[in-house]
């Protein structure tokens, strides 16, 4: 398997047309605990997409990533600054941030060292707020090909990190007080048949697959299973389910 830092470096342009963008409502309530907005860092941010929105409500954001590719593509904004870092060890002072945002990447990190890092760096009484989410829902008999591709065709080639994503970051305590949340959120779109295929060639696993078996394709060769119970220029309601922690600092 490849590591963490190389999953996406082929991708950047994929991932930033294909992926799923973070419903208003989720901001919403990262910020409704988050009182203080002086300073927000965003880790693992990709190619900024969480970023990009902190910066209209935070003075300064920055924005970490061990993926050069994925910094590159990222949205200039004049108040977010980018840098190459790990997220485990940074160069921040101690007790610098309002708000750390952590959005489908906490499950790559060693846990045991971000948990020390974001302590350090988290102000007292400042907010932690990391979330992911799960496998696509579209509809019968579509998800039952997807599930199957997901955990049969795909299984082998997850790397093992994405066990956390399985339970839904229920298996992560960082060691701050949490905050008990409604369940069910969701990101709806309605995507062609097209642009699901554009997304799961982002999956890491999809990219493992196609090193180990360079002349398949299983994403088009899913694309054909389920093409009859989806026009090409038709548009179907997808679900991604979203997984949320809010932690508070409380020194």
């Amino acid at each position: 398997m490849r590591d963490a830092k190389d999953l996406f470096s082929d991708s950047s342009k994929e991932y930033r047309t294909f992926r799923p963008k973070y419903p208003k409502e989720l901001y919403e309530e990262i910020l409704n605990v988050t009182t203080c907005r002086d300073a927000a860092w965003d880790c693992g941010t990709g190619n900024g997409q969480v970023a990009s929105v902190l910066a209209n409500y935070f003075k300064e954001v920055f924005a970490t990533d061990i993926n050069e590719n994925q910094l590159a593509a990222a949205p200039l904004i004049s108040n977010v600054i980018y840098r190459k870092s790990w997220a485990e060890k940074t160069s921040f002072s101690n007790n610098s941030f309002d708000l750390i945002t952590v959005a489908q990447a906490i499950h790559w990190f060693n846990q045991k060292d971000f948990r020390k890092e974001v302590i350090r760096v988290l102000k007292p009484k400042g907010t932690l707020a990391i979330w992911g989410y799960g496998l696509i829902a579209i509809e019968s008999p579509i998800n039952d090909f997807v599930k199957a591709f997901y955990v049969k065709k795909m299984g082998a080639y997850w790397n093992p990190e994405r066990r956390h994503l399985d339970k839904e970051y229920k298996n992560i305590a960082l060691g701050l007080k949490r905050i008990e949340l409604p369940k069910n959120r969701y990101i709806t779109y309605r995507w062609s048949l097209e642009h699901l295929k554009g997304y799961l060639n982002t999956w890491s696993a999809v990219g493992n697959y196609k090193i180990a078996h360079p002349k398949e394709d299983p994403v088009e060769d899913l694309v054909q299973e389920i093409k009859s119970f989806w026009t090409k220029d038709q548009l179907k309601e997808i679900k991604f389910p979203i997984y949320l922690q809010l932690s508070k600092n409380i020194k």
